[in-house]
């Protein structure tokens, strides 16, 4: 599953991969992989990107345009 809007984001908010992965404690490799689909974001993970961001789950997962 492709999660575009994690890296839009992160691009719009002027954060490097790597500060991402510093703060959900993973390295940035993974996070990149997150963001091109490669491995499916984990529900904790979800949750705090959307606690990080102040945005919903599902705009996320692409699920809503409505953040």
């Amino acid at each position: 599953m492709l999660y575009p809007n994690i890296r839009n984001l992160r691009e719009d908010n002027d954060y490097k991969q790597r500060e991402l992965a510093e703060y959900l404690n993973i390295s940035q490799n993974t996070y990149s992989q997150y963001e091109t689909g490669t491995i499916e974001l984990t529900a904790s993970t979800l949750i705090k990107l959307s606690k990080f961001y102040k945005v919903s789950v599902d705009y996320l997962l692409g699920l809503t345009e409505n953040p």
